[in-house]
């Protein structure tokens, strides 16, 4: 019998081609036929291999999701970046590779984000997604996220609004 291993875990600098591809594949899937494709291609080549390896060292906590040494999501996380909301945390992304949707492990790396930013001693939290990603919008809604406030993105001249949800 095999045991599957499954580890939500800091990212280090050896995991920045894995996070790259994952960021790559997951972009790719979520905003295609949402941001127009020049707009989306150049923000998935302006963070290759070597953006993420100083990501790892950077002021934001990025985790990744490790399913059996392969990373299959990602999650960046910090501080809240929107001074006007109260909330003191924010995860400013998370993602997983098409393939591990829809099984659970989104929602095991967004409560690891979670209590991370809580043990940090972080109140509340605050995550921003476009409108049109039905799916993520979902996803928050059903963990708990209250749609609090809009936003507004530009993406190549196409604007596209973005909706902050809540957890106190």
């Amino acid at each position: 019998m095999k045991t599957l291993s499954i580890d939500v875990r800091r990212a280090e600098p050896h995991d920045a081609r894995a996070i790259s591809e994952t960021h790559r594949l997951a972009w790719q899937h979520t905003y295609a036929g949402i941001i127009p494709h020049r707009a989306l291609t150049q923000m998935i080549e302006r963070r290759g291999e070597s953006w993420w390896r100083k990501a790892t060292r950077g002021p934001a906590t990025l985790l990744v999701l490790d399913v059996a040494g392969t990373v299959a999501g990602y999650a960046t996380l910090g501080l809240n970046r929107a001074r006007a909301l109260p909330q003191e945390g924010e995860i400013y992304e998370l993602y997983l590779r098409p393939e591990y949707q829809g099984i659970g492990l989104g929602r095991m790396l967004f409560g690891e984000a979670r209590r991370l930013l809580k043990s940090l001693g972080c109140n509340g939290l605050v995550v921003w997604c476009l409108e049109e990603n039905e799916t993520a919008g979902r996803f928050y809604r059903h963990h708990g996220g209250v749609d609090f406030c809009e936003g507004m993105e530009s993406f190549d001249h196409r604007q596209l609004k973005k909706i902050g949800f809540i957890w106190s």
